[in-house]
């Protein structure tokens, strides 16, 4: 049995208020960097993963390097796993591309299946790329437990087609910052036992005067 941990990078600027981050290099936020060492302490404790693989983009790296320097393993890159390409609309906000292309907006969240974003990708490269990267793993990994660390678009396609749903079902699984994807995979079947689990960040709080994503004062 190959167990995959599917985790999303920690919080970065951008996400709220939600823009079009896509390629953009941006940082883990302090919050992110909190969260990323929150879930690197959830999978030491849980797994022993053999390896980590991490999109190209820093605040996936950030939070691959924590989990590897927690589990004492090494940490590399796939380009595979690198977030959606949103082209001419790559950093900006929603609120923007609702007022300057209303029908291709709304069209992204009602039949994203249909778009492909002006200069950038459509959904269907997105999903057989990420595919791609979980081929490359389980080549190499064949009954180990191995890291991915990606993007909220990346592993919403990784999971829809892991659960055998259409590629509209996009918008139906959640996936928080520093979230947690626990599957299985025996030879043909597949089984998903946890998505978008973010039980290990109950301990972070926001606090306007301590910092955001710090520990809990007990």
């Amino acid at each position: 049995m190959t167990r995959i941990i599917l985790v999303r990078h920690g919080h970065v600027q951008g996400i709220d208020p939600p823009r079009f981050r896509g390629r953009q290099d941006l940082p883990l936020t302090e919050r992110g960097k909190a969260e990323a060492l929150a879930v690197a302490r959830r999978i030491v404790g849980k797994w022993r993963p053999a390896c980590v693989y991490t999109s190209p983009l820093s605040r996936c790296v950030q939070t691959g390097t924590a989990i590897a320097s927690a589990c004492k393993i090494q940490s590399q890159t796939v380009e595979e796993l690198n977030d959606l390409d949103y082209g001419h609309w790559q950093m900006k906000t929603y609120e923007e591309m609702a007022a300057s292309e209303p029908h291709l907006y709304a069209l992204w969240f009602s039949s994203p299946q249909l778009v492909r974003f002006p200069g950038g990708e459509s959904l269907q490269e997105l999903a057989a790329r990420s595919a791609d990267a979980l081929r490359f793993v389980l080549e190499r990994h064949a009954d180990q437990t191995v890291v991915m660390v990606a993007h909220d678009s990346v592993n919403r396609a990784l999971l829809v087609q892991l659960a055998d749903l259409p590629l509209s079902s996009y918008w139906i699984l959640a996936q928080e910052p520093c979230c947690i994807n626990d599957i299985d995979i025996v030879g043909p079947r597949i089984q998903i036992r946890g998505v978008n689990d973010t039980s290990h960040l109950d301990h972070l709080v926001d606090d306007p005067f301590d910092g955001p994503g710090l520990p809990k004062v007990p």
